[in-house]
Formats: structure tokens, C-alpha cells, sequence
């Protein structure tokens, strides 16, 4: 769900993060018992949180140099 960067860019990547961190916590309890689909559903959030944390982290590099 990659978004064009707009004029509240860098708004909706924080807000998509909050949202998949959210989601990701309702895996945790899953995966300890043993679920492999809450396994996978955890990892693939991970590496979009990962992707997030780094547009988030890019869009306050820009902003600080202006």
C-alpha cells in the first residue's frame, strides 16, 4: 500500500505505521501458540513496518533540511 508522496505525505506514512504495528500486535498471541499463519501475518508486517520506519525516517531528513 504505497502511497505518492503528497502535501500530508509524511501524516499518512506515521498513521499507516501506527495501523501496522496495531495489526501486528494481534499476531503475537497467535504465533506463541503455535499458528503459522499468524507466523507469516507477523513477518510480513514486520518488513512493512520496516519500510514505514524508513519513509518516516527519510520525510524527517527532508524536513529538517528545510
Amino acid at each position: 500500500a504505497m502511497k505518492p508522496p503528497g502535501a500530508q505525505g509524511s501524516q499518512s506514512t506515521y498513521t499507516d505505521l501506527l495501523s501496522v504495528i496495531e495489526e501486528m500486535g494481534k499476531e503475537i498471541r497467535p504465533t506463541y501458540a503455535g499458528s503459522k499463519s499468524a507466523m507469516e501475518r507477523l513477518k510480513r508486517g514486520i518488513i512493512h513496518a520496516r519500510a514505514l520506519v524508513r519513509e518516516c525516517l527519510a520525510e524527517t531528513e527532508r524536513n529538517a533540511r528545510t
